[in-house]
């Protein structure tokens, strides 16, 4: 292949190599064409869990859903369910389940409890996975209860206010090395200081990984979300990527695609992101082409009324979606007022089944017009001042999660694109060059299968 038709992106040419903007050195992934039966498979479906899910560092939650010494919530996942909870030495992580019968301990998503007790007979445990009683301790032989059965723990680290778990068994990696993100990348964007307005758990009609490979390319919006024409510039992305799996795509906002024909009017779609930008578009003078850095002045200058520090973020930063890919399941569009996290999460029984797992998190901000980008589709009336914290909302599969118009869109691909890979005439995915996050991503995967 010549490298010159291949089609490279670069936000901003002039960035200094060490700026987090810099464009990435190419990754030669190959062609190869990838077999679909880990679409469809349970055998695959249970590799996947034994080799992936349960050896690798996910995504439980968020440091702002743990203030209070006993905060706890849990992360569920493929039927295994884990108690995250504050604790007076830190963050710490256990299985959800009793050590003396296995029944599970705690059944609210979320709450505050210092003790767990068992609903079965009524053993309790600190919530540092310390025994605390055991009901009718002396009917037990001391043989039995000499290891004085505490909770069972799980590896927990706290990056960039995150909070990672792994159920690897012995000594797990490190954490920052396995993200595979360069220093300082997540950290900029304060997300320990963000609050969950908006929490969603919908169940979608594909495989997990038909769900990651829809968010890590643009080379669909023209097609499925034809409304963003006017306000994405879809064939100008930056594609990176990253060690272990970990990649990036720096997606212009504030600018029409080359697809669009008007580029000279400020069109509806780019009002609204002006506004959301604390611009106000009736007064707006400038064409289509000036909206970009409209958008990063506005929200410069938004910053230093409010009190933010705006010095250590890029313009681009300010105006484009980063959107960032952590291996396996987690993509999270990082702004600097806001962050959309995603996490694909596979079905406990059925693999053509997925949850679709977000959250809305923002920078709280004492101004009225201060919001998330209205991309993230948050409902007309949300609360966003962060002061509660949102119950969870749970969605089946024939139920509308309301996410807006672009996600919608989506959920109701993704069953057309299962279906469709299930046919004699598809033999695998063919991947261009927008699409060379998904290569790195399978990459990332088959490597961890074959261990």
């Amino acid at each position: 292949m010549n490298a010159d038709t291949i089609p490279v992106a670069i936000i901003n040419p002039d960035a200094p190599a060490e700026s987090l903007e810099a464009k990435q050195p190419a990754i030669d992934n190959g062609v190869e064409r990838y077999g679909k039966e880990g679409y469809f498979s349970r055998d695959y479906m249970n590799r996947e869990w034994q080799r992936v899910w349960t050896q690798s560092w996910l995504i439980a939650g968020v440091t702002s859903d743990l203030v209070q010494i006993g905060d706890y919530f849990l992360f569920e996942i493929c039927g295994e369910s884990i108690i995250v909870t504050l604790t007076e030495d830190g963050v710490r992580a256990f299985y959800n389940v009793c050590t003396h019968r296995g029944s599970r301990l705690l059944s609210e998503e979320r709450g505050n409890k210092r003790v767990f007790v068992c609903p079965f007979h009524s053993w309790s445990f600190k919530n540092d996975g310390s025994l605390r009683t055991i009901t009718d301790e002396k009917t037990f032989k001391p043989e039995v209860i000499a290891h004085r059965p505490g909770l069972k723990s799980v590896h927990c680290e706290i990056h960039a206010g995150l909070i990672f778990i792994n159920m690897c068994e012995g000594e797990a990696p490190p954490l920052i090395e396995s993200l595979g993100l360069p220093e300082g990348y997540l950290e900029a964007y304060k997300i320990e200081d963000m609050k969950v307005v908006r929490h969603v758990r919908s169940e979608w009609e594909s495989n997990w990984k038909v769900g990651v490979e829809a968010f890590y390319e643009s080379y669909h919006l023209h097609a499925v979300h034809p409304e963003t024409r006017g306000v994405m510039g879809d064939l100008n992305v930056q594609y990176d990527l990253y060690p272990n799996g970990a990649s990036r795509m720096i997606v212009p906002l504030g600018q029409p695609s080359p697809r669009f024909q008007d580029q000279e009017n400020v069109n509806e779609g780019l009002k609204a992101m002006l506004k959301d930008a604390g611009v106000d578009p009736e007064h707006f003078d400038g064409n289509a082409a000036d909206v970009r850095r409209a958008i990063q002045m506005g929200k410069r200058e938004r910053a230093e009324r409010l009190g933010f520090d705006y010095d250590r973020f890029v313009d681009g930063q300010l105006s484009d979606s980063w959107a960032t890919g952590i291996f396996p399941n987690v993509q999270i569009g990082c702004h600097p007022e806001a962050a959309f996290l995603m996490r694909f999460l596979p079905h406990e029984t059925d693999p053509e089944r997925f949850y679709y797992d977000t959250m809305t998190l923002l920078f709280p901000a004492d101004d009225p017009d201060y919001c998330p980008p209205g991309w993230m589709g948050l409902p007309e009336g949300t609360d966003c001042t962060g002061a509660v914290r949102p119950d969870t909302e749970h969605y089946t599969k024939d139920e509308d999660p309301n996410l807006g118009l672009v996600l919608s869109q989506d959920a109701t691909l993704m069953p057309v694109v299962q279906q469709g890979m299930r046919s004699r005439g598809f033999d695998g995915q063919l991947w261009g060059e927008q699409e060379q996050r998904l290569r790195h991503f399978h990459i990332e995967l088959e490597r961890r299968l074959a261990e």
